[in-house]
Protein backbone atom coordinates (compact mmCIF):
# COMPACT_ATOMS: atom_id res chain seq x y z
CA UNK A 1 0.00 0.00 0.00
CA UNK A 2 3.07 2.22 -0.05
CA UNK A 3 2.39 5.59 -1.74
CA UNK A 4 -1.14 4.44 -2.54
CA UNK A 5 -2.46 7.95 -1.77
CA UNK A 6 0.21 9.95 -3.58
CA UNK A 7 -1.28 13.15 -4.99
CA UNK A 8 -4.41 12.98 -2.82
CA UNK A 9 -5.39 15.79 -0.46
CA UNK A 10 -7.03 14.92 2.85
CA UNK A 11 -8.71 16.81 5.68
CA UNK A 12 -8.94 15.11 9.08
CA UNK A 13 -11.00 16.81 11.77
CA UNK A 14 -9.77 16.52 15.34
CA UNK A 15 -6.42 15.26 14.12
CA UNK A 16 -4.07 16.48 16.82
CA UNK A 17 -4.16 13.44 19.12
CA UNK A 18 -5.41 9.92 19.61
CA UNK A 19 -7.15 8.25 16.69
CA UNK A 20 -7.16 11.48 14.69
CA UNK A 21 -3.39 11.84 14.88
CA UNK A 22 -2.94 8.18 13.92
CA UNK A 23 -5.18 8.75 10.88
CA UNK A 24 -3.14 11.80 9.87
CA UNK A 25 0.10 9.85 10.11
CA UNK A 26 -1.26 6.83 8.22
CA UNK A 27 -2.65 8.91 5.35
CA UNK A 28 0.51 10.99 5.05
CA UNK A 29 2.70 7.88 5.20
CA UNK A 30 0.89 6.68 2.08
CA UNK A 31 1.72 9.90 0.28
CA UNK A 32 -1.35 12.06 0.92
CA UNK A 33 -1.09 15.78 1.61
CA UNK A 34 -2.93 16.07 4.92
CA UNK A 35 -4.48 19.00 6.74
CA UNK A 36 -5.85 18.39 10.24
CA UNK A 37 -7.87 20.54 12.60
CA UNK A 38 -7.33 21.19 16.29
CA UNK A 39 -9.09 23.59 18.65
CA UNK A 40 -5.92 25.33 19.77
CA UNK A 41 -2.44 26.22 18.59
CA UNK A 42 -0.93 24.06 21.32
CA UNK A 43 -2.64 20.99 19.92
CA UNK A 44 -1.32 21.73 16.45
CA UNK A 45 2.21 22.24 17.75
CA UNK A 46 2.18 19.05 19.85
CA UNK A 47 0.90 17.01 16.91
CA UNK A 48 3.55 18.32 14.55
CA UNK A 49 6.25 17.37 17.05
CA UNK A 50 4.76 13.89 17.49
CA UNK A 51 4.57 13.13 13.75
CA UNK A 52 7.56 11.63 11.91
CA UNK A 53 9.56 14.04 9.82
CA UNK A 54 9.20 14.17 6.07
CA UNK A 55 5.41 13.87 5.90
CA UNK A 56 3.25 16.38 4.04
CA UNK A 57 1.10 17.53 6.97
CA UNK A 58 -0.26 20.88 8.09
CA UNK A 59 -2.33 21.67 11.16
CA UNK A 60 -5.02 24.34 11.32
CA UNK A 61 -6.62 25.88 14.39
CA UNK A 62 -10.34 25.46 13.74
CA UNK A 63 -13.36 24.34 15.75
CA UNK A 64 -15.20 21.87 13.51
CA UNK A 65 -18.47 23.54 14.49
CA UNK A 66 -17.22 26.84 13.01
CA UNK A 67 -18.71 26.65 9.53
CA UNK A 68 -16.83 29.72 8.25
CA UNK A 69 -13.52 28.30 9.44
CA UNK A 70 -14.22 24.92 7.87
CA UNK A 71 -15.32 26.60 4.64
CA UNK A 72 -11.96 28.35 4.45
CA UNK A 73 -10.13 25.04 4.91
CA UNK A 74 -12.28 23.36 2.28
CA UNK A 75 -11.97 26.17 -0.26
CA UNK A 76 -9.35 23.97 -1.88
CA UNK A 77 -11.05 20.69 -2.85
CA UNK A 78 -10.11 17.50 -1.02
CA UNK A 79 -10.04 13.88 -2.12
CA UNK A 80 -10.52 12.57 1.42
CA UNK A 81 -12.60 13.90 4.31
CA UNK A 82 -12.35 12.11 7.65
CA UNK A 83 -14.91 13.27 10.19
CA UNK A 84 -13.04 12.18 13.29
CA UNK A 85 -13.66 15.04 15.75
CA UNK A 86 -16.11 14.03 18.46
CA UNK A 87 -17.01 14.26 22.12
CA UNK A 88 -18.39 11.72 24.62
CA UNK A 89 -19.80 14.13 27.19
CA UNK A 90 -22.26 14.43 28.82
CA UNK A 91 -21.92 11.06 30.50
CA UNK A 92 -24.84 10.44 32.82
CA UNK A 93 -28.31 8.99 32.97
CA UNK A 94 -31.09 10.81 31.16
CA UNK A 95 -32.64 12.31 34.29
CA UNK A 96 -29.28 13.89 35.16
CA UNK A 97 -28.29 15.08 31.70
CA UNK A 98 -27.38 18.71 31.16
CA UNK A 99 -29.44 19.50 28.06
CA UNK A 100 -27.05 22.20 26.87
CA UNK A 101 -24.20 19.69 26.93
CA UNK A 102 -26.47 17.08 25.34
CA UNK A 103 -27.24 19.41 22.43
CA UNK A 104 -23.56 20.37 22.14
CA UNK A 105 -22.67 16.70 21.73
CA UNK A 106 -24.92 16.45 18.68
CA UNK A 107 -23.69 19.79 17.37
CA UNK A 108 -20.12 18.48 17.31
CA UNK A 109 -20.71 14.81 16.51
CA UNK A 110 -23.44 15.22 13.90
CA UNK A 111 -24.13 18.76 12.72
CA UNK A 112 -20.48 19.72 12.30
CA UNK A 113 -19.78 16.51 10.38
CA UNK A 114 -22.73 17.09 8.05
CA UNK A 115 -21.62 20.67 7.52
CA UNK A 116 -18.11 19.53 6.58
CA UNK A 117 -19.54 17.01 4.12
CA UNK A 118 -21.75 19.66 2.54
CA UNK A 119 -18.84 22.07 2.18
CA UNK A 120 -16.59 19.38 0.70
CA UNK A 121 -19.13 17.80 -1.66
CA UNK A 122 -18.47 19.83 -4.82
CA UNK A 123 -14.81 18.82 -4.72
CA UNK A 124 -15.57 15.27 -3.64
CA UNK A 125 -17.90 14.79 -6.59
CA UNK A 126 -15.40 16.30 -9.03
CA UNK A 127 -12.55 14.18 -7.67
CA UNK A 128 -14.55 11.03 -6.88
CA UNK A 129 -13.47 11.41 -3.29
CA UNK A 130 -13.90 9.51 -0.03
CA UNK A 131 -15.76 10.43 3.17
CA UNK A 132 -15.14 8.45 6.33
CA UNK A 133 -17.36 9.16 9.31
CA UNK A 134 -15.98 7.82 12.60
CA UNK A 135 -18.70 5.59 13.95
CA UNK A 136 -19.00 3.43 17.05
CA UNK A 137 -20.65 0.31 18.36
CA UNK A 138 -22.76 2.85 20.25
CA UNK A 139 -24.47 3.67 16.95
CA UNK A 140 -26.08 0.23 17.07
CA UNK A 141 -26.28 -0.59 20.77
CA UNK A 142 -27.59 1.64 23.60
CA UNK A 143 -25.12 2.22 26.41
CA UNK A 144 -26.10 3.37 29.88
CA UNK A 145 -25.07 6.97 30.48
CA UNK A 146 -24.26 7.68 26.82
CA UNK A 147 -27.64 8.80 25.48
CA UNK A 148 -26.20 11.80 23.61
CA UNK A 149 -23.24 9.90 22.20
CA UNK A 150 -25.36 6.90 21.14
CA UNK A 151 -27.97 9.16 19.52
CA UNK A 152 -25.29 11.16 17.71
CA UNK A 153 -23.43 8.15 16.37
CA UNK A 154 -26.69 6.53 15.26
CA UNK A 155 -27.59 9.73 13.43
CA UNK A 156 -24.16 9.90 11.80
CA UNK A 157 -24.54 6.30 10.62
CA UNK A 158 -27.73 7.30 8.83
CA UNK A 159 -25.94 10.32 7.34
CA UNK A 160 -23.39 7.91 5.86
CA UNK A 161 -26.17 5.89 4.28
CA UNK A 162 -27.89 9.00 2.93
CA UNK A 163 -24.61 10.27 1.49
CA UNK A 164 -24.09 6.97 -0.29
CA UNK A 165 -27.67 6.95 -1.58
CA UNK A 166 -27.50 10.49 -2.93
CA UNK A 167 -23.91 10.70 -4.17
CA UNK A 168 -22.57 7.17 -4.53
CA UNK A 169 -23.59 7.07 -8.17
CA UNK A 170 -21.63 10.29 -8.67
CA UNK A 171 -18.47 8.64 -7.44
CA UNK A 172 -18.39 9.71 -3.78
CA UNK A 173 -17.20 6.83 -1.58
CA UNK A 174 -18.86 6.96 1.86
CA UNK A 175 -18.00 4.79 4.85
CA UNK A 176 -18.91 4.63 8.50
CA UNK A 177 -16.05 3.17 10.50
CA UNK A 178 -16.10 2.00 14.12
CA UNK A 179 -12.52 1.98 15.46
CA UNK A 180 -13.16 -0.29 18.42
CA UNK A 181 -11.91 0.25 21.96
CA UNK A 182 -8.79 2.35 21.55
CA UNK A 183 -6.45 3.81 24.18
CA UNK A 184 -7.40 7.51 23.93
CA UNK A 185 -8.22 10.45 26.19
CA UNK A 186 -11.91 9.75 25.58
CA UNK A 187 -11.48 6.31 27.12
CA UNK A 188 -9.93 8.04 30.12
CA UNK A 189 -13.11 10.11 30.51
CA UNK A 190 -15.18 6.96 30.26
CA UNK A 191 -13.16 5.19 32.97
CA UNK A 192 -13.58 8.17 35.32
CA UNK A 193 -17.36 8.07 34.89
CA UNK A 194 -17.76 4.58 36.34
CA UNK A 195 -20.94 4.13 34.27
CA UNK A 196 -21.61 1.02 32.13
CA UNK A 197 -19.26 -1.92 31.47
CA UNK A 198 -16.93 0.01 29.14
CA UNK A 199 -15.78 2.17 32.06
CA UNK A 200 -14.58 -0.95 33.86
CA UNK A 201 -12.29 -2.12 31.08
CA UNK A 202 -8.61 -2.02 32.11
CA UNK A 203 -6.47 0.30 30.04
CA UNK A 204 -4.23 -2.65 29.14
CA UNK A 205 -7.12 -4.20 27.21
CA UNK A 206 -7.44 -1.23 24.82
CA UNK A 207 -5.98 -1.31 21.32
CA UNK A 208 -3.42 1.19 19.92
CA UNK A 209 -4.62 4.13 17.81
CA UNK A 210 -2.33 3.07 14.97
CA UNK A 211 -4.75 0.24 14.11
CA UNK A 212 -7.73 2.41 13.06
CA UNK A 213 -5.30 4.80 11.40
CA UNK A 214 -4.00 2.02 9.18
CA UNK A 215 -7.48 0.67 8.43
CA UNK A 216 -8.78 4.10 7.45
CA UNK A 217 -5.85 4.66 5.10
CA UNK A 218 -6.82 1.37 3.44
CA UNK A 219 -10.45 2.49 3.11
CA UNK A 220 -9.21 5.44 1.05
CA UNK A 221 -7.88 3.08 -1.63
CA UNK A 222 -9.78 1.25 -4.41
CA UNK A 223 -9.09 -2.06 -2.65
CA UNK A 224 -12.01 -1.28 -0.30
CA UNK A 225 -14.54 -0.44 -3.03
CA UNK A 226 -16.75 -3.43 -2.27
CA UNK A 227 -17.49 -1.99 1.18
CA UNK A 228 -18.56 1.49 0.01
CA UNK A 229 -21.74 2.75 1.67
CA UNK A 230 -21.44 0.45 4.68
CA UNK A 231 -20.91 0.77 8.42
CA UNK A 232 -17.71 -1.15 9.14
CA UNK A 233 -16.12 -2.32 12.38
CA UNK A 234 -12.39 -2.78 12.89
CA UNK A 235 -13.09 -5.91 14.92
CA UNK A 236 -14.52 -7.74 11.89
CA UNK A 237 -11.97 -10.40 10.84
CA UNK A 238 -12.26 -9.61 7.12
CA UNK A 239 -11.73 -5.88 7.66
CA UNK A 240 -8.67 -6.57 9.81
CA UNK A 241 -7.23 -8.98 7.27
CA UNK A 242 -7.88 -6.78 4.24
CA UNK A 243 -6.39 -3.71 5.91
CA UNK A 244 -3.27 -5.58 7.01
CA UNK A 245 -4.04 -5.82 10.72
CA UNK A 246 -3.33 -8.87 12.85
CA UNK A 247 -6.32 -10.99 13.97
CA UNK A 248 -7.69 -10.29 17.41
CA UNK A 249 -6.98 -12.91 20.05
Amino acid sequence: MKDSLRGRRALVTGGSRGIGLAIVEALAAQGADVVFTARGAGGVADAMVALPSGLSVRGAVCDVADRAGMAALLAEPVDILVNNAGVIQPIGRLAEADMQAWAENLRVNVVAAVSAIQLALPGLVARRGTVINLSSGAAQKPMEGWSAYCAGKAALAMVTRCLHLEYGAKGVRAFGFAPGLIDTDMQGEIRKSGINPVSALPRASLRPAAEPGRAIAWLCTPDSDEFVGQELDIRTPEIRSRSGLEPLA
